[in-house]
């Protein structure tokens, strides 16, 4: 597909239905349950989008059900063949799916193009776990009967309600869909309302790939029809990423009915540059840390933790490297940073930033936005220098482009600022000292550390973290398991 097909493609997106289950479009009742579709870049509207009803959750969840039983019955080799050509045919529409990720969420082109390399690294990765089989496989577990056997074995835990933010649409579903694909579970699939054509665009690619109807559905809304898919009696497992006060209300809605549960929540996560560190790795650790995606992470290391020694330095860099970054619309020349999601969204960041500035927080410097952007929801980045151990700006997710950086004298003083905050997603550390750098992984308080790395994820290593920013695990062989139930069986020995 060439550029300009591609263009014409994305803004053709006109009205998206209101699920899709079984194969099937479903169009809404009304004519008011529909809800527009805007780019990001532009502000400009691009399409509708139609709001599942409860009846639609209903029967998407119901023809998950009924597919359940014929979709764990394939073996793990077959459901790894489609997940294998699930990543072949987004390879192929790659420029289409880039596209998408520009359009409506106004990434840069290395971002949007990033987000789909992720995408088809997950389906590639649960794709050989199903062809190599020893994850499905029967564990002999040894007794001190000897006419007595037992084994454990992992089993599709069910129909999974799949619920995905606006931040990164597609790849958070594939860190999802992928491995309960691959578990022999069926899926009723709710993408964010803002961000949807690139997740029908995914989902198209799963049904061209071979998926049987009914194991993957789709119900289009917004947190009415989310609550409407995770009560579901029928539903036996939910798999929700987004924020931490909505993470809450689905765990208590899970425990009605005990389903099983992974949430990946929130985070205000630490860089933390000791004295030995290299000044200029560490800047574009803090760059990319706090600004990728215009800051809208819940990785984003936005507190900037940097020795005494090292801070002058550093903030003379960081502030010749933000007033650098291009803020422009993805087409734009070395656009590096792109928009905020929605005006919504850019007015909450921006209250924020007032609150905090209100309480005493200095803005160090900031960036500026391109001439180029006009329209959309664009903001510059801002750097905020010493704030309080109280401030919003230092305790709580911002979500968008706001970073914070305070000096420490010691690395005990620095492991506890960066362990001072109830989420515990990730942590980076810049050092030139391994012995340190093992100190610190030991220490912080998070489910991944990366030591003198960019925010690398790849779908071997699990992803999740302690506290307020969720339960259980995503991607890697935890990933996986997440989706199967354990079972054991004891009969007599042959």
């Amino acid at each position: 597909m060439s550029s300009q097909e591609t263009q014409q493609s994305v803004a053709t997106v006109t009205v998206l239905p209101s699920a899709r289950i079984s194969g099937q479009r479903i169009l809404a009742d009304t004519a008011d349950a529909r809800t527009p579709i805007f780019s990001a870049a532009s502000g400009e509207r691009v399409g509708w989008q139609e709001t599942a009803s409860a009846s639609d959750v209903d029967a998407a969840v119901l023809a998950a059900r009924a597919a359940f039983d014929g979709w764990r019955g394939t073996p793990a080799a077959a459901r790894g063949e489609i997940l294998k050509r699930v990543a072949v045919l987004a390879e192929a529409g790659r420029e289409h799916l880039v596209g998408l990720q520009m359009r409506i969420s106004g990434k840069p082109r290395l971002e949007a193009d990033t987000d789909v390399s992720d995408v088809i690294a997950c389906f590639s990765y649960y794709a050989a776990l199903c062809a190599q089989g020893a994850a499905f496989q029967a564990e002999i577990i040894p007794l001190p009967d000897d006419s007595l056997a037992a084994a454990q074995c992992y089993e599709p835990v069910g129909v999974a309600a799949l619920i995905v933010p606006w931040n990164f649409p597609m790849v958070t579903t594939a860190w999802k869909l992928a491995p309960a694909l691959a578990a022999g579970c069926t899926i009723v699939l709710k993408p964010s309302e803002i961000t949807s054509p690139a997740e029908h665009a995914l989902i198209d690619i799963v049904a061209e790939a071979g998926v049987p109807d009914g194991v993957v559905n789709i119900v289009n809304g917004g947190a009415n029809v989310g609550a409407l898919l995770t009560a579901h009696p029928c539903v036996d497992k939910i798999s929700f990423t987004g924020s931490t006060a909505a993470g809450k209300q689905v765990m208590r809605t899970a425990a009605e009915d005990m389903k099983r549960l992974t949430l990946e929540l929130g985070g205000k996560s630490a860089l933390i540059v000791r004295q030995d560190a290299d000044v200029e790795m560490a800047v574009g650790l803090a760059v990319g840390g706090a600004f990728t995606n215009a800051g809208q992470m819940c990785s984003a290391t936005s507190r900037i933790l940097v020795h005494d020694s090292l801070y002058r330095k550093f903030m003379a860099a960081f502030e010749l490297a933000v007033r650098a970054l291009v803020v422009a619309p993805p087409d734009a020349d070395n656009a590096a940073m792109g928009p905020l999601i929605s005006e919504a969204h850019r007015a909450r960041v921006r209250a924020l930033l007032q609150q905090g500035i209100d309480s005493g927080a200095r803005v160090a410097f900031s960036g500026r936005i391109a001439d180029v952007a006009e329209g959309g929801f664009f903001m510059a980045p801002v750097v905020v220098a010493e704030p309080s151990a109280d401030n919003i700006l230092w305790t709580d997710e911002v979500f968008g482009p706001v970073a914070c950086v305070k000096s420490f004298r010691t690395d005990e003083e620095a492991v506890a600022l960066a362990n001072g905050t109830r989420y515990g997603l990730v942590a980076t550390v810049v050092t030139r000292n391994a012995e340190m750098a093992e100190h610190y992984r030991m220490r912080l308080r998070a489910g991944l550390v990366w030591v003198n790395t960019p925010q690398l994820i790849y779908p071997q290593v699990c992803w999740g973290g302690l506290g307020l920013s969720g339960v259980g695990r995503e991607l890697g062989v935890s990933g996986l398991r997440s989706y199967q139930e354990l079972r054991h069986v004891i009969r007599p020995a042959a």
